[in-house]
């Protein structure tokens, strides 16, 4: 089977931000599948490519599914888009590429802009950990409920939001997270493209502040630092410990150690003895 489903990320807002490979593929396939056939059809015709199109989108993916198989088996390259940025990101197309993989087609990525991967870039936070939710529930318990389930889940938590629940999101989250650190990226790639940068309250204030950095596309960012158990010491802390016992009593060491770390004196002592006790 020589057909092939090309899955192609198309710009999020500034259209120039299409990659050259991308034009390449939308201009040699046989057909397009996209999730709204008129709001890509300007883009095609930003990029001067006439094509024809087949709608995919949440209330018909399924329905198309056969229809996309058919194509491929009759030899036809396809490419999926989405509205926005890359395919299957919180966009349609899981049964249909499950079901493609499964009848044996190649399936090729054409990678390109993520709102995602964007935000997290210029954001300022962590990145060495981070995780993807999507858009949350709409109904407040569940959303509340979903939130305080990420408190042991420690790394950076990226969510996706609109302009009417934007506001709302970040009262739960400040309910949640008081102290947690944010970033909300606003409209990324456009003209009114901005980073607000605080704590929930903090961000809730700027948008209060102006009206017009409620409206758009958001993605919200929360950085959750580790927590620890009750009494578990800090290996840094620990090894300091380990380090001022080497050359002073356990009583100073100590004392040192709490005052530099910060640890609860007790704590340390204990865990000094622990350290003092010489294995056999």
């Amino acid at each position: 089977m020589s057909a092939v489903l090309f899955i192609v990320a198309t710009p999020i807002g500034n259209l120039d931000d299409i990659t050259l490979r991308a034009i390449e593929t939308l201009r040699n396939v046989d057909l397009i599948a996209a999730e709204d056939t008129r709001h890509s059809q300007q883009l095609l015709n930003h990029l001067a490519i006439n094509k024809k199109m087949l709608s995919v989108h949440e209330h018909n993916e399924r329905q198309r599914i056969q229809q996309i198989v058919n194509h491929l088996q009759q030899g036809r390259d396809i490419a999926l888009i989405s509205d926005a940025g890359t395919p299957l990101i919180s966009d349609p197309g899981y049964p249909l590429l499950r079901a493609v993989i499964d009848a044996g087609f190649k399936v090729v990525p054409i990678p390109g802009v993520s709102s995602v991967i964007t935000a997290l870039s210029a954001a300022g936070l962590p990145t060495d950990h981070f995780c993807f939710h999507g858009f949350l529930s709409s109904k407040n318990s569940e959303r509340l409920q979903y939130l305080a389930s990420l408190k042991k889940q420690a790394g950076t938590h990226v969510i996706l939001e609109s302009t009417h629940r934007i506001e709302r999101l970040l009262q739960q989250i400040g309910q949640t997270y008081p102290a947690a650190q944010l970033v909300v990226a606003k409209e990324l790639t456009k003209r009114h493209e901005n980073f607000i940068r605080g704590n929930a309250q903090i961000c809730l204030q700027v948008i209060a502040s102006d009206k017009a950095l409620s409206k758009g596309e958001f993605v919200v960012l929360v950085h959750l630092p580790a927590t620890r158990q009750a009494g578990e010491i800090a290996l840094d802390t620990r090894q300091l410990l380990e380090r001022l016992m080497q050359d002073l009593s356990l009583k100073k060491a100590v004392k040192l150690a709490t005052d530099i770390s910060g640890e609860k004196k007790n704590e340390l002592y204990q865990l000094a003895l622990q350290i003092s006790v010489k294995p056999d």
